[in-house]
């Protein structure tokens, strides 16, 4: 394997409080460093600024680029961490699924819904949450959206069922759907 020309990985994350410009400075020194961002995800909430991105790169650029974080952080007043990694190959295939779920806002709606999927060795791959008033009556709902990967060997009629029993023994709101590519 000749590591100066295959592509390595780094995992980066970057938190603070929230600028004009912050993403064009991170992105700016990814590019500058002979590097690209594979995947990311970013937000803002509340005021603070999460960004968590996989940058790919020769070993030489993703050396220069480690060499440089931590002083753009200083710079930008972010928290900036980042991990060498590898592009994870899977033991065995898995079927991603889309899951969304409305119900009243409560304590542990995440919580439950992970233990679910834990049980049925799944494994939540995103997930994403928000809160907002319901229309005309303002009471407090939660949204939940996540993607599993739920293996081949797993019967998924069965599961889907399940699943929806179980949203319902909750009231929770739920859909159960294959990712449409």
């Amino acid at each position: 394997m000749n590591t100066e020309t295959d592509n390595n990985y780094l995992v980066i994350t970057a938190c603070g409080e929230d600028k004009i410009g912050l993403v064009d400075r991170l992105a700016g020194r990814i590019a500058d460093s002979g590097c690209n961002i594979e995947e990311s995800r970013m937000a803002v909430l509340e005021g603070k600024f999460a960004f968590i991105m996989l940058v790919s790169g020769s070993w030489h650029a993703l050396s220069k680029l480690e060499g440089l974080l931590t002083p753009l952080g200083e710079q930008l007043g972010l928290t900036i961490t980042h991990e060498r990694t590898r592009k994870r190959e899977r033991a065995e295939p898995a079927i991603p699924y889309t899951i969304e779920v409305v119900a009243m806002d409560q304590p542990g709606i995440v919580r439950s819904l992970a233990a679910f999927f834990s049980r049925n060795g799944i494994n939540i791959e995103e997930l994403q949450t928000n809160t907002y008033p319901a229309p005309h009556t303002g009471t407090p709902l939660s949204s939940v959206v996540m993607t599993v990967g739920i293996p081949a060997k797993v019967h998924i009629p069965t599961l889907r069922g399940d699943f929806l029993d179980y949203c319902d023994d909750l009231n929770l709101d739920a859909t159960f759907e294959p990712v449409r590519g």
